[in-house]
């Protein structure tokens, strides 16, 4: 009798076990779909940077739909409410087409990762542009001054030729200018690497990680057989 009672005292500690282990897989999908909702208000779909970053959040966001996934179908038809067998199925063929997703997804990360890229090239050579147009204009302007003209400008902005010619200053000027330009070149072609570079590293890891997760998912889909099977 005491070995009788021990088993059953036992098998309700799992059955205990199990039911809160389901609660939590309830509740963690749940709060996954609350997250999900969250990010596609307000949508913005065809913006290459929404996209993307939309993208990231929910690989990122994987592994708790995963764990909650794991919980409900633990213990497979073992001690289930008959409303559970419904949604069961439900949850198994979901996560089916959460695979499918997932996969979908990675050659839309790819072609934004080009859009991205291309969007930011172009700005940073935009703005490079600009601001070399300026230095440009810069030094049309002192090539055609005059001395007297140098030696006003200086004076406008309250500063003097320090015993230098107009001609010095001009060159030293002009010397200034040509740095400039150089700089403004080399600060774009940094910034445009270490934009590239970011961008690169993220859509990585974010398109393997969608990989991983439509593998995941589709051996959940494959191992709940039992779930998809009619009674």
């Amino acid at each position: 009798m005491p070995l009788v009672q021990e088993l059953q005292e036992f098998a309700f500690s799992q059955i205990a076990s199990i039911t809160i282990l389901r609660i939590l897989g309830y509740g963690l999908l749940l709060l996954a779909f609350f997250d999900i909702v969250e990010m596609f208000v307000p949508p913005n779909f065809m913006n290459p940077a929404w996209e993307f970053q939309t993208f990231g959040a929910l690989v990122e966001r994987v592994p708790v739909p995963l764990i909650g996934l794991v919980f409900v179908f633990y213990g497979e038809l073992h001690s289930r409410a008959k409303w559970e067998f419904l949604i069961v199925k439900l949850l198994s063929w979901l996560t089916l087409l959460l695979a499918v997703f997932f996969f979908l997804l990675i050659p839309l990360g790819i072609g934004n990762t080009v859009r991205l890229s291309n969007q930011s090239a172009a700005q940073i050579t935009n703005v490079s542009k600009q601001q070399i147009s300026q230095a440009e204009q810069v030094e049309k302007r002192l090539s055609t001054a005059t001395p007297q003209q140098i030696d006003s400008f200086l004076k406008s902005q309250g500063r003097s030729l320090d015993g230098k010619t107009p001609e010095e200053v001009k060159s030293q000027i002009l010397s200034e200018v040509a740095k400039a330009k150089t700089q403004i070149r080399n600060q774009a072609q940094s910034t445009q690497s270490s934009q590239r570079l970011n961008l690169l590293k993220s859509s990585v890891k974010w398109n393997l990680g969608a990989l991983v997760s439509g593998a995941l998912f589709f051996s959940i889909w494959k191992a709940t057989k039992w779930a998809r099977t009619s009674r």
